[in-house]
This record gives structure tokens, sequence and C-alpha cells, in this order.
């Protein structure tokens, strides 16, 4: 009799919502995340760009929900050990990783990681690097493009271009080859910063740098911009003109990823990624945004970050080899 009493109190507690199994409940946190300060996992050190993108995001992310977005700098490995900490933490929403194709696509193509993008649960793409360029060191004796290519192919192998060995970087420079009919002597010359150095020292010729790390060196005279590898000229590098314009068909995008442990909750990642949307709706996002890193506002939606990353692992896949014989 007593069980029989318990079960039906317990059946009618259910059906009021009194009681409620781990779904239910996840859903009731769904609705009201976030409830508490959200981490965010950046794969890169302070100051750079993947970095500033993801402190953007946490500043405006704090406006919106009035919940603080504490950002953590974990690199090394090429982004790995920071996706591997994100990877394995608690799918509750409380844990995002900041990622770009450098580290979610070419290390899986160059051989550095198992995963791929779908190792996670994608709410976006909250921006894209537009303010990369080619540029060449004083010493490497070119002036435009048309003036690199013409060298390269009379001398291959000889114009060092500079880059991390398996990176964004060297995808960068292995697609340029390939769409310029040249080749290029790869040299692993380190971060931004010592790319620059090196540089400005005449130790390589060539690098695919941000234009606001050159910027001063380009109006010095101690470098030429030679191309934007974008689709369209982003007006904010002056006048730098694109590669399409100077008749080689080479555009490539560094997108920003907000990704979370496999198994979040979609109404989590939805609600992420409305929220990053509302972000880039805000003109004071914008103009820091270009103050900072000649970066125009860009976003896409869950399923349009996931089409875009699964276009670029098909067009990154055909560098596989090269990438890892170079390892």
């Amino acid at each position: 009799m007593k069980k029989t009493i318990r079960a039906s109190l317990m059946s009618a507690m259910i059906a009021m919502g009194v009681l409620s199994g781990p779904a239910s409940s996840f859903a009731a946190d769904a609705a009201n995340w976030p409830t508490r300060p959200v981490q965010v996992v950046v794969i890169a050190n302070p100051g750079g760009d993947t970095d500033f993108n993801a402190r953007m995001m946490a500043k405006y992310f704090s406006e919106i929900t009035g919940k603080n977005m504490v950002v953590t700098n974990v690199a090394g490995g090429g982004g790995t050990l920071a996706a591997e900490q994100v990877k394995g933490a608690a799918p509750d929403g409380n844990t995002i990783l900041f990622t770009h194709t450098g580290q979610l696509i070419v290390n899986e193509v160059a051989g550095l990681s198992k995963d791929s993008y779908d190792a996670f649960d994608i709410s976006c793409i909250a921006g894209v690097d537009k303010g990369a360029i080619f540029v060449a060191s004083e010493q490497a004796g070119v002036k435009s493009l048309k003036d690199l290519i013409e060298k390269a192919k009379a001398n291959p192998n000889t114009i060092a271009y500079g880059t991390e060995i398996g990176s964004f970087s060297h995808i960068q420079g292995l697609m340029f080859e390939q769409l310029a009919g040249v080749k290029l002597k790869m040299i692993d010359a380190g971060t931004v910063s010592e790319k620059v150095v090196a540089l400005l020292g005449g130790r390589m010729d060539l690098g695919a740098i941000s234009y606001g790390s050159v910027q001063d060196y380009i109006k010095g005279g101690q470098m030429v911009a030679l191309g934007q590898p974008n689709a369209e000229r982003n007006a904010l590098l002056g006048d730098v003109k694109t590669f399409k314009e100077q008749g080689v068909d080479f555009t490539i995008d560094k997108p920003y990823v907000v990704a979370f442990p496999k198994g979040t909750d979609p109404a989590i990642v939805k609600k992420m990624a409305d929220i990053m949307k509302q972000i880039t709706e805000n003109p004071e996002y914008a103009e820091e945004l270009k103050k900072s890193f000649k970066q125009p506002v860009a976003y896409y939606n869950t399923e349009e970050a996931i089409a875009t990353l699964k276009k670029t692992r098909e067009d990154f896949m055909q560098y596989k080899d090269a990438l890892r014989q170079s390892k």
C-alpha cells in the first residue's frame, strides 16, 4: 500500500513539474544561461589578433548578459593544448573554446591532431581576419607582386617565405605557390614578432602577416605590401590591392570560431550564437575592431559556420602531403 501511494505521488509530482530528470533540468539551465562566469579558453598568447577578438567578445558578452566572461590564454602545441582542455571540460556551457581554422583544421591536415571541428559543438564564427597581407622585405628587391612572381619563376626555391611549419601561414604559402605557379623556399621563422625582425634583418624575403603589425615599416619603406588575400579589398588596409586584382585568384580567410565541448545543450550553443550576433551589431564593437586590427565586422551563425568549416577542410586537405612532409 505504501509503495502504491509513493509511486502515485511521484507520478503526480513529475506531471506537475515538481520533479524533473536531467533533460528538463538541463533545459532550465539553458533558458537561464549564463548563471555564473563563463570561461573562454583562447588558443593564443595575449596581444595577438586571436586574443584581441576573444577579449572583445568577452567585454561585450558581459555587458549584454551581466555575467563575466573570463579569458584564459592556453598557448602551445599549435592550439592543441587549449583544444584538449575544452574538449575534456564538462558540457555545461561554462567553458568555451575561442579558436580559428589554423587550430581546428590545419592541425588535423598537418597531422598534429586527430580532431577536427566536429570534435566540438560549433556555436558561431565571431569574426574573420581580413587584415593579413603578403609583405616583402626591402632587401628582397621586389616592388610588386608581378616582380615577386617573375623572380620566383626565374629562381625557384630562392625566395625565403617565413612561416611556422605546419601552421595557417604555411597553408597560405602553399596556396600562393600553387595559384601563382611558383616555388618558394619555406623556412620556419617563428611567431609574428620574430617574422617582423627577420624581415627587417633580411633573413627572410616574404611573409604573410597582419597589416597592423607592419604598417609603420611599409610607410617607412623597409617593407613592401604585395597584396591582400581577400575576395574583396579591405579598405582599412589603405591602397593594398587584392591578389585577384593583380591576376592571381588567391583568397584565404581565417575565421575566429566559438565552440563548446561536445554534448553541450543545443539551446546554450544557439544562445551564445545569438549573443555574438548582438555584439557584432554594436557600433562601438565595430569601431574597436577597425581601430586595433583593421578588421571589418563579420558573423556566421551555427549553420553557416559549420558549412564554412566543412568547405575549408575540403580545400585544405589537398595540402596534406606537403604539410606532413615538412614536419
